[in-house]
């Protein structure tokens, strides 16, 4: 049975789901994607901070430059043709890209842009700070902020270079709004945020048709998209919770991709679909609190590198999950370090350990959240650990149980995984290269500071050095550098790098799934 209409699309999709025998093929224009949506709590780009309302977002609405569909990994124009910088000034002029309209049909204008700006941060919520750090406040932003003809100019304030600036307005709520749309639905002050939680007021490649929440997400294509029109006329996102209904719909023609498939559920794929993989940001550590005394010899650090068994992990029970990676900023991105130098070696670790006097064997209590995949990588670490006669005490907890003694510094080693707020390798650098006070009293979102590691001053020099270096071709090897020296001098011992695995019909071509969720693309997809 083929059908040719959405809302017919829709009533099948719904019969299907409660009624496996019956059975409907997508239409040719139209994807249709099963997927665990029930995170979003909001889709207005100044508020919307989830994994699903990211990509809802960046099908949307556009920024003045972006991570694009052809390119993840190039900081492109977009709204913004070209741009001209003047550090000495700390300040970014924005040339505005020609004959761009928004959804509504009315025109892309510098007005919006700073508008849009100004609008994230007097509303002040959640993700407003990745604006902020650049010295905007209620009330400077309209200074910092300004039009000038068919120019935005963008003041900052900070030690920070541009290169930094320009991926922080590539991020989630640099996003650019309709003003006049917006504002002709504001309530009660609210800057149209009430509205903008059940409607779209972009430019992007895809435009809001329905969204009702953990239920359905439709959106339709943008013929007169300025990069050109997405390749299908819509995109129906199902919000389907369970993975096994996800891959009854994939195997049953119901839907063109199932998202939230398990491990077992991807190996058992069967001819007419396929899996593909995609790097993401989210790397995975083990760490040492430094205020625990009999941890802070770096021999146990050292040995620890070679006691982790990388490999085999990587390809059993975590294979399709993560792949090996052994530093702080993620591969496929500038300024990654891609080497992997340490590999599973039980009697080197040995020799380490001797070498520097340490008696075994020891314990160490090792917190690790009670989930898959966490529990399978403690009880691997604790196997191989054991060889060289370092006990490691299994402690399960909940997330927050886990975080909570993570942040209050009362483990003695740590579990845990860390991924950057926006594509800027400063994100992480601030996260594992730098803590220039490691008093208890000076509390820091940053796995340095919560494992009570006091950096060495040139590590926190190099830090700032690198944020503030204007040249992006210098900037990037320097952060390279910076994760040399973390990669083998910290008590944290990067592991791996998160994937993702979508599976999907064998005929979907196109489909773009970035490191993040703010890089999720349909615009190129075919059927």
């Amino acid at each position: 049975m083929k059908l040719f209409n959405a809302a017919l699309l829709s009533v099948a999709l719904t019969i299907t789901a409660g009624a496996p025998g019956v059975f409907a093929a997508t239409p040719d224009n139209m994807l249709v994607v099963a997927q665990n949506i029930d995170d979003i709590v909001a889709i207005d780009p100044a508020q919307a901070y989830e994994f699903s309302s990211g990509e809802f977002v960046t099908n949307v609405y556009d920024r003045l430059v972006q991570y694009d569909a052809e390119d993840t990994t190039v900081l492109a124009p977009a709204l913004a043709s070209s741009w001209s910088v003047d550090d000495a000034n700390k300040t970014i002029t924005f040339s505005m890209r020609e004959g761009v309209t928004f959804h509504s049909g009315n025109p892309v204008r510098p007005q919006d842009v700073a508008f849009s700006f100004k609008r994230v941060v007097d509303l002040n919520l959640t993700p407003a700070f990745i604006l902020t750090q650049l010295g905007w406040t209620k009330e400077n932003v309209a200074d910092m902020v300004k039009v000038d003809g068919n120019n935005v100019i963008v003041k900052y304030e900070g030690d920070f270079s541009s290169a930094f600036v320009l991926n922080v307005l590539a991020a989630r709520p640099a996003s650019v709004v309709d003003e006049l749309t917006v504002m002709a639905n504001q309530v009660d002050g609210d800057m149209g945020n009430a509205w903008l939680n059940g409607n779209s007021a972009g430019s992007g490649a895809f435009k809001l048709r329905t969204y009702r929440p953990a239920e359905i997400l439709t959106l339709d294509a943008n013929p007169d998209y300025f990069k050109g029109a997405p390749k299908v006329k819509s995109v129906i996102i199902r919000h389907v919770a369970e993975s096994a209904t996800q891959l009854l719909l994939l195997q049953s023609g119901d839907v063109d991709m199932a998202k939230n498939l398990t491990p077992d559920q991807i190996a058992g794929m069967g001819e007419s679909e396929k899996v593909v993989t995609f790097p993401q940001a989210a790397v995975h550590f083990l760490s040492f609190n430094q205020k625990i005394d009999s941890l802070t010899n770096p021999a146990i650090w050292e040995a620890a590198r070679y006691l982790v068994n990388y490999n085999g992990m990587a390809d059993t029970f975590l294979k399709g999950q993560m792949e090996v990676h052994q530093a702080f900023w993620p591969k496929g991105f500038p300024g990654s370090l891609d080497e992997t130098p340490y590999n599973y070696d039980v009697e080197k670790a040995k020799a380490i350990l001797a070498d520097a006097n340490i008696a075994t064997p020891i314990t160490v209590e090792l917190d690790v959240i009670n989930a898959a995949p966490f529990v399978d990588m403690a009880q691997a670490l604790q196997a191989s650990f054991a060889q060289a006669g370092i006990n490691l005490e299994v402690l399960p907890g909940t997330g927050s149980q886990v975080i909570t003694k993570y942040r209050e510094r009362t483990h003695q080693a740590m579990l845990l995984y860390w991924g950057p707020d926006f594509m800027d390798p400063h994100s992480n650098a601030y996260a594992f290269a730098y803590n220039s006070d490691n008093s208890d009293e000076n509390y820091q979102a940053t796995t340095t500071w919560r494992n009570g590691w006091a950096v060495p001053d040139e590590l926190n020099k190099g830090t700032k050095a690198a944020l503030a270096e204007p040249d992006l071709e210098k900037r990037n090897q320097m952060y390279i550098e910076l994760q040399k020296e973390v990669q083998a001098k910290s008590p944290i011992v990067i592991m791996f790098q998160a994937t993702y695995e979508v599976a999907m019909r064998a005929n979907v071509e196109g489909y773009v799934n970035g490191a993040t969720s703010d890089f999720v693309f349909y615009r190129l997809v075919t059927k």
